[in-house]
């Protein structure tokens, strides 16, 4: 990969990231799971204001994990789960790792055991 792709890609990354980072957003996103919403059906829920919420829905919008349609005068959001594949995908390139890490806790254990 090419330094530019790279961290152009990762720039993405970075975004959904920093979206699923707030658990606020999380749950917005749990909640879309289930189908579109608007804002007032989204706060319902939170002890925050809409406002608030609304800043919480441009973040994930910029991180491409929603889309907002105009539907005569509400906005409704409606997930994009196709985004979180990237951040899926970084972390399975990590995997080889867990597996390494829990065989040598498996190992530790059965050393304790027999101590």
């Amino acid at each position: 990969m090419e330094p530019n792709d790279y961290m152009q890609s990762h720039a993405s990354l970075d975004a959904v990231f920093h979206a699923l980072a707030d658990e606020t957003r999380r749950a917005i996103l749990s909640r879309l799971a289930d189908g579109e919403a608007s804002v007032k059906e989204i706060a319902e829920p939170f002890e925050i204001s809409q406002p608030a919420i609304s800043r919480h829905l441009k973040v994930l919008e910029r991180a491409g994990l929603i889309e907002r349609n105009i539907d005569r005068q509400r906005r409704p959001a409606r997930l994009k789960a196709e985004r979180m594949l990237a951040a899926v995908d970084w972390l399975v390139e990590f995997r080889p790792m867990w597996g390494t890490s829990f065989s040598r806790l498996d190992d530790l254990l059965v050393q304790m055991k027999q101590n």
